[in-house]
């Protein structure tokens, strides 16, 4: 197949397990890192239709198939990783790390702290209105740019993004680029505190020396269209799966962490099928045994059959 030329990197048949935390998966047909917008904007207006395109990460929350995934992959890389603080506002590339935001922006004392211990970019934040502490994306979201599939970039807004619980109505096949985000001012030294804290925290609560995707499963509480939680409902994911003893439960290399059981690690030789069905009977146990109906966060794709050489 002829794909357009490009200024970045396009590589055929690129192994994609190196590429995520849980180092897990397939090849993509096609690996395009594009220089710049403007390259992506070229290559995917000049791209067949009928080649599917899916936008990738830093693949901290993300389970390739071992089959791999059709079509190309696109992975952006430091020509979309630059943050500028002005004011209270952040301008970050969707490549930049969610903790490297953070800091940058707490260190002009502008509060972005949430970002600190979430794993993944810019652009998987907005995406996934990823949130934490009671804090989420949706908050502090002024508009992004993304380039659609059609190759045409366009500036979204939060109408146009409607988000939800770890959720936001991206346009089919668009691929975000930047956002500008807003904080509230503080003091610089107290949100470096908090944010030292908040590791802190994390590292004792999290497997974070394994190889995870984070959290595997959505916590099944009620939540309103901009993603804040319903102070209704309080059930965790994690106590549900306690619940039906499964804090350790292996399927393969793949284990539900003891450290914590939301969080689904590769123990070590895992192959994406052995994650995938052990997620699966998780979700079917804790059904079983609790009448709730778990949804996965980590995002699922590709082929689950590795193709015949």
């Amino acid at each position: 197949m002829d794909l357009p030329e490009v200024r970045g990197r396009l590589v055929a048949g690129r192994s994609l397990s190196e590429l995520t935390w849980l180092r897990v998966g397939g090849p993509a047909d096609w690996l395009f890192q594009p220089a710049d917008a403007e390259d992506l904007a070229s290559f995917l207006r000049d791209l067949p239709g009928d080649v599917p395109v899916f936008p990738m990460g830093v693949g901290s929350n993300l389970i390739v198939r071992d089959g791999g995934v059709r079509g190309v992959v696109i992975r952006l890389g430091r020509g979309f990783n630059q943050i500028e603080v002005t004011g209270p506002r952040v301008a970050a590339g969707a490549a930049a790390l969610d903790a490297h935001v953070a800091r940058r922006a707490a260190d002009q004392g502008v509060d972005l702290t949430f970002l600190r211990t979430i794993p993944g970019s810019i652009g998987g934040a907005v995406r996934m209105n990823a949130g934490c502490y009671g804090s989420y994306l949706a908050d502090v979201f002024v508009s992004a740019r993304a380039v659609l599939r059609s190759g045409e970039l366009v500036t979204l807004g939060p109408e146009d993004l409607r988000f939800a619980y770890r959720q936001s109505h991206l346009p089919d096949g668009a691929v975000l680029v930047d956002a500008v985000l807003e904080g509230p001012r503080a003091d610089p030294d107290a949100l470096i505190a908090r944010m030292d804290d908040q590791i802190a925290r994390r590292d004792a609560s999290q497997p974070t020396k394994e190889r995870s995707a984070g959290s595997t499963f959505r916590n099944p509480a009620g939540f309103s269209s901009t993603g804040r939680a319903d102070d209704v409902h309080d059930l965790k994911a994690w106590k549900l799966i306690d619940a039906a003893g499964l804090r350790g439960a292996r399927r393969g290399g793949a284990q539900m962490s003891e450290k914590h059981s939301n969080f689904m690690i590769n123990a070590g030789g895992a192959t994406a099928a052995d994650l995938e069905t052990l997620g699966e009977e998780v979700r079917k146990k804790v059904y079983e045994t609790s009448g709730q109906r778990l949804e996965w966060e980590i995002m699922r794709v590709g082929d689950a059959h590795v193709k015949n050489p």
